[in-house]
């Protein structure tokens, strides 16, 4: 039994392999060589590394990171074409590590019979350690050549080893005209596109299918299809109205637990820290349209009062907390509302970081320095041992001293004058700033006798 005996998913040479009748557009689409290939031109433009390797027929193992329906499958699909090796399919969502073990196996047998196998990994985030380590001794000898498909940032999603032996290649979005163009030569082409129905389609049309699609290649050949099926029944033109009624909803690139979600957070909390309202705004937007919590959102925006706008505008704290409070209670759409009004506050309010930055630099002393004893004179005493012990001794009620202000050490000895908070020129911290400066006068005033 061979290898793609014992493996039916197996496709040997799979630019060859006839579609099925009824395949989607995508997949009758879907580039055969490396010159049909569009986008991706810092890859395998004329001269480019991977383009050279591919030639050379010298790839190895290699991690393509990308967006949905850029080519990730596609261009493995090629590679295995042009180097005429054994293409074998593998899903990350439907198989577990029997599976690998008896591929693997598979793979070092025809290894030794001089048939290189190229081992197409689709989703390769969704293997856990186990099973990403159970590729590493055939990739190591070179029993397989790996390659995986990921839309996850494989420094945080793919094992440190496996990592190593591979080359991670960024495939970007396709540019909207790219997508216009593609979408043109399916509606001409007769031999695997839509030419057979006649179909003609105005440039406003398709460019509005390729602004929808957010870069995702696949996704335009769909809604093309169902434009498709709609003007077959509407005269066979397919118009910005047809365009618009397929579309139905903009794709937006997100993942709730993946790295553009936390792309997006990091550009609305920078915005905000920039103090850029129209870009706060844009960003919440985006995370709204595509379906973040809202509590989740109010969460990091009274996050942003705290860290960024701090005692600078104290009352920022207060307004996020009402802002989550009525998300609370309207809900969506009306909340949003509210945490929009939170964003744009925060971008126009005075900024500072003296106090989060003052509370790192008191973190960090703890875990460097020994835990100090509180002084005996700020200890409290109930019992008469304690006060024994001259619990409490030299302590000075500070309401009954002038100004309200006691010249009395609160940190340990070894600590003694360290200023861990430094107020800014900003907003309210303006006069927080001031009135240090008069505590500092009046203890001042009270080490210097006759003052």
């Amino acid at each position: 039994m061979s290898l793609f005996d014992a493996q039916p998913e197996a496709v040997l040479h799979p630019a060859k392999t006839s579609l099925q009748a009824g395949a989607p557009l995508a997949e009758r689409m879907r580039p055969r060589t490396l010159d049909e290939l569009s986008g991706q031109e810092h890859l395998v433009g004329p001269g480019k590394p991977l383009r050279v390797q591919i030639e050379r027929d010298d790839a190895g193992s290699m991690i393509f990171w990308g967006p949905p329906g850029v080519g990730k499958t596609t261009l493995a699909k090629i590679i295995a074409e042009t180097t005429h090796a054994s293409f074998i399919e593998f899903s990350a969502v439907t198989s577990g590590i029997k599976e690998i073990k008896q591929i693997m196996a598979s793979a070092a047998k025809a290894a030794e019979l001089h048939s290189r196998t190229i081992l197409f990994v689709d989703e390769i985030h969704r293997f856990n350690k186990a099973q990403q380590d159970a590729f590493l001794p055939y990739v190591e000898r070179g029993s397989i050549r790996l390659i995986g498909a990921t839309t996850e940032n494989p420094s945080f999603e793919v094992i440190s080893a496996l990592l190593s032996r591979c080359r991670v290649y960024v495939l970007q979005p396709l540019k909207e005209e790219q997508i216009a163009a593609l979408l043109r030569r399916a509606l001409t082409d007769r031999e695997r596109g839509l030419g057979a129905l006649e179909l003609t389609a105005d440039d406003d049309a398709l460019a509005l299918i390729a602004s929808y699609s957010s870069g995702d290649c696949r996704n335009a050949y769909n809604t093309l299809e169902v434009a498709a099926q709609l003007a077959v029944e509407a005269g066979r033109h397919i118009g910005k109205t047809i365009a618009a009624e397929a579309v139905q909803q903009r794709v937006l690139i997100y993942d709730k637990s993946g790295e553009e979600h936390y792309n997006l957070i990091s550009a609305l909390h920078k915005s905000v820290r920039n103090s850029d309202p129209d870009a706060a705004l844009y960003w919440l937007g985006r995370m709204f349209a595509a379906g973040e919590d809202p509590m989740y959102l109010a969460r990091r925006i009274v996050r942003m009062a705290i860290e960024d706008i701090g005692l600078a505008a104290p009352e920022a704290l207060n307004l996020c907390l009402s802002a989550r409070e009525a998300m609370d209670f309207l809900g969506a759409p009306e909340g949003d509302l509210a945490l929009a009004e939170a964003v744009v506050y925060l971008s126009l309010a005075p900024k500072s970081n003296a106090v989060y930055a003052a509370y790192g630099a008191v973190q960090e002393e703890i875990e460097h320095t020994r835990q100090e004893p509180v002084p005996l004179h700020l200890r409290n005493a109930p019992t008469r041992l304690m006060k024994e012990l001259d619990y409490g001794k030299g302590y000075r009620y500070a309401h009954d001293e002038e100004g309200r202000v006691a010249d009395m050490e609160c940190l340990p000895d070894s600590l003694r004058g360290r200023t861990y908070y430094h107020p800014t020129q900003e907003g309210r911290e303006k006069q927080l700033a001031a009135r240090m400066e008069e505590i500092r006068r009046i203890r001042a005033a009270k080490r210097t006798p006759g003052m």
